[in-house]
């Protein structure tokens, strides 16, 4: 085994206009309310590795530009698509409208840990605030509350190391999620 070198990996990745314009998966992330422009800015660069249709950044969400979100989104703010939305519930309204489930990221009494779900596409995945979480008002239009099983002490994981896990577990469902 041999560790690649960057140019290597470069050369099997997207170039930054391609990405711009390659097919996406179906999948939105709504971000409500988000405190952490680290958080945003992680949340950017996963969802560039994971070609998601489209970031709504809602409410009190950062957005770019910003030197923070910048920092550890590393260009992602230029190749991934993105909206800013006052209302969470409002671009959630919108969503639903359009026939697009809601799952919420989000420990509730009908919560399920996100390896016993199945999700259908396309969808909507909402990442709540790092601190009260997800509005009752968007909770109550979600189609889907999943969870992350926490095993130690801590209630939650950081809202960019969350989203990491679950776009992953739903990437892994698509039919055919190779791009």
């Amino acid at each position: 085994m041999k560790k690649l070198t960057l140019e290597e990996i470069g050369q099997q990745r997207l170039r930054p206009g391609a990405a711009r314009s390659a097919a996406r998966f179906p999948i939105y992330v709504l971000l409500d309310n988000i405190r952490s422009l680290y958080n945003v800015g992680a949340i950017f660069r996963s969802a560039d590795a994971a070609r998601v249709e489209k970031l709504l950044l809602c409410g009190i969400t950062g957005r770019p530009p910003r030197r923070e979100i910048d920092k550890t989104a590393l260009g992602a703010t230029d190749t991934v698509p993105w909206e800013y939305h006052p209302s969470g519930l409002e671009a959630v309204k919108q969503l639903k409208a359009q026939g697009i489930p809601v799952i919420a990221l989000e420990h509730t009494t009908e919560s399920r840990p996100h390896w016993e779900c199945r999700y259908t596409f396309p969808c909507c995945l909402v990442i709540g605030n790092e601190v009260w979480g997800i509005q009752d008002e968007i909770l109550d239009l979600a189609d889907l509350a999943v969870e992350i099983p926490m095993f130690g002490a801590k209630h939650s994981l950081n809202a960019g190391v969350a989203f990491g896990i679950m776009i992953y577990d739903m990437l892994r469902q698509l039919p055919d999620h190779t791009g």
